[in-house]
């Protein structure tokens, strides 16, 4: 009789083993997941500004007309009228590196890393950052970032037009 009990609590040990093992890898592929959505919806046609909050100074105004492109090569192109800035993309799943953690959830730290070769003096370096992800949906992506230097907080959400 104590050998059956034996064995039952040493199953028992086992499969409780086994059914808790994979779970460290499931928050890594669904942070992939995540990020594969979040491209693929960032490339689903055009963009544009609808909020640009920078240390708390509303600068949305300095995107006006600008329509945003996340093209599937990770470029990224944005036009008003005859003037284009051209710079680069990715959304990419950075949940092993939780000190870039804008967004508070660590579970889900995509980030969306936008990058235009411009002057310091330009409106699109302001841009220029590895942007925790907030949400996204097919027609809106909320961006947050927290700022290294000064600690203030900087979101940014595009709006599909």
């Amino acid at each position: 009789m104590k050998n059956h009990i034996l064995f039952g609590l040493l199953l028992a040990g086992a499969f409780t083993l086994i059914s808790c093992g994979d779970d460290d890898n499931a928050d890594t592929s669904d942070n992939q997941t995540s990020a594969d959505q979040t491209t693929e919806i960032a490339q689903t046609g055009t963009w544009r500004i609808s909020s640009f909050i920078d240390s708390g100074e509303d600068e949305t105004t300095d995107f006006n007309g600008y329509v945003f492109t996340f093209n599937t090569d990770g470029s990224l192109v944005a036009v008003n009228g005859t003037t284009t800035v051209s710079g680069t993309w990715s959304v990419t799943d950075d949940s092993s590196n939780s000190s870039t953690d804008d967004d508070g959830n660590s579970t889900d730290d995509d980030d969306f890393n936008i990058f235009f070769p411009v002057p310091e003096s330009s409106d699109f370096e302001d841009l220029n950052d590895d942007w925790d992800v907030i949400s996204v949906s097919p027609t809106v992506i909320s961006l947050i970032d927290i700022s290294g230097g000064n600690g203030g907080t900087d979101t940014l959400t595009f709006t599909q037009n």
